[in-house]
């Protein structure tokens, strides 16, 4: 079905099922330029040394991978981590970070991350349930009044995407006001308004569908229970403590520097633009956050093995229910799994990211780049997480279905 091109601004994890958006054209690729190809140390750990270490031969056909399909996706710039214990690390950025400049990307640039925000969001409100502040079933109605159907929908399901609720992003007419102006601000209230204009799409429990409406909410039970901004406690009690030193909730539309510029097609007119600086606080708890290549490389292994958490309720964020059409695909409490590897994907206007690790060999990878614009129906992300798994850890390719 044919939809506004802004139903991508899911920041989804999925194509999902009954709300598939629709693939808009992709911009023919961009000219070719040098590429610049970056090893870089992990300033986390300065006795780590500055080289990859990889066997030559895989080091160039990641190389080749990674090339071919920036340009055939026609994507301006990416950088991938690849952190695989007793084989060695990569580290690669090719393509630009500036088209109009020229700049090319490198692996120290701060990237806007979609809906990757969610594991920080869920993992706030997972430490809130280790506080006994909070019930993993109790109904939403005993946090956050107006809530259609409240009475009946768990925190669980809100997490695990089984709410029912209608994403305010598939509004059109929330659609058609944010492209209209993507640099306002938006409060959490405005944004479920738009949601809760419309009927829940089936009863709590029953189905699957991805919806930032949860996110949002949830959000907002952790600015309750946790007494402070959502912004502040995120800070305190899992950027802080994960020893994440570039990453951040940010109020507005600021951007610390350097960053790459992101470019997106999800426009009113459909033309390609630069997204830079567009307000992310329309994704809020479920997409504005702001991150870097070492901070998500620290991240992935923190968020997929439960650091932060106890063991048991991080035993209930891993209980990965089977999304259906996705084969062994499956979301647990604010992370999927996906043949093998666990995290989470980001895409918003302007700028993809996948963070994911692979507990069978402590392996980790992270991919930024600086567009969303779909390549033949897919995300340009699952692309490059594809070519890379099928060279690096051929028996558990990252895959997820293109979009139609």
């Amino acid at each position: 079905m044919r939809r506004a091109p802004a139903c991508r601004l899911a920041t989804a994890l999925f194509a999902l099922t009954a709300l598939v958006p629709l693939t808009l054209t992709a911009p023919a690729a961009q000219a070719s330029r040098p590429t610049t190809v970056v090893v870089a140390a992990d300033p986390h750990n300065d006795d780590r040394p500055p080289h990859h270490g990889l066997d030559p031969a895989l080091v160039a056909r990641l190389d080749e991978a990674i090339e071919r399909t920036r340009q055939e996706a026609g994507v301006p710039g990416v950088t991938v981590g690849l952190w695989l214990p007793g084989r060695g690390n990569y580290v690669r950025s090719t393509g630009v970070a500036d088209k109009e400049t020229g700049a090319p990307m490198t692996p120290d640039l701060n990237m806007r991350i979609g809906s990757e925000t969610k594991t920080f969001t869920i993992t706030a409100l997972l430490e809130l349930v280790d506080d006994g502040l909070i019930g993993l079933d109790d109904p939403i109605s005993d946090y956050i009044d107006g809530v259609p159907d409240g009475e009946h929908i768990t925190i669980r399901q809100m997490a695990e995407m089984r709410s029912g609720l209608f994403s305010y992003t598939f509004d059109e007419e929330f659609v058609t006001t944010l492209l209209g102006d993507p640099t306002r601000p938006w409060t959490p209230q405005e944004l479920l308004a738009y949601a809760f204009r419309h009927p829940n799409v089936f009863a709590p429990g029953t189905q699957f569908q991805y919806s930032n409406t949860n996110t949002v909410l949830l959000g907002l039970v952790v600015e309750k229970l946790g007494g402070m901004p959502l912004a502040e406690f995120i800070h305190r009690r899992v950027t802080g403590p994960a020893k994440l030193r570039h990453t951040l909730f940010p109020e507005g539309a600021e951007f610390p520097s350097p960053h790459a510029h992101g470019y997106t097609d999800q426009t009113l007119s459909g033309e390609v633009v630069d997204a830079t600086d567009w307000n992310p606080s329309w994704g809020w708890a479920a997409g504005a956050m702001i991150s870097d290549l070492h901070d998500l490389r620290r991240w992935a292994k923190v968020v997929a093995t439960g650091t932060l958490l106890s063991p048991a309720t991080q035993a209930e964020r891993e209980k990965f229910i089977p999304v259906p059409n996705f084969d062994d695909a499956g979301y647990g409490l604010g992370l999927f799994r996906t043949h093998g590897w666990v995290g989470h994907n980001g895409s918003l206007p302007g700028y993809e990211s996948v963070t994911m690790y692979l507990p069978e060999q402590d392996a980790t990878m992270v991919i930024l780049l600086n567009t969303d614009i779909l390549h033949d129906g897919s995300e340009p992300s699952t692309l490059f997480a594809k070519a890379i798994t099928s060279i690096i850890t051929p028996d558990d390719v990252y895959d997820l279905p293109p979009q139609g």
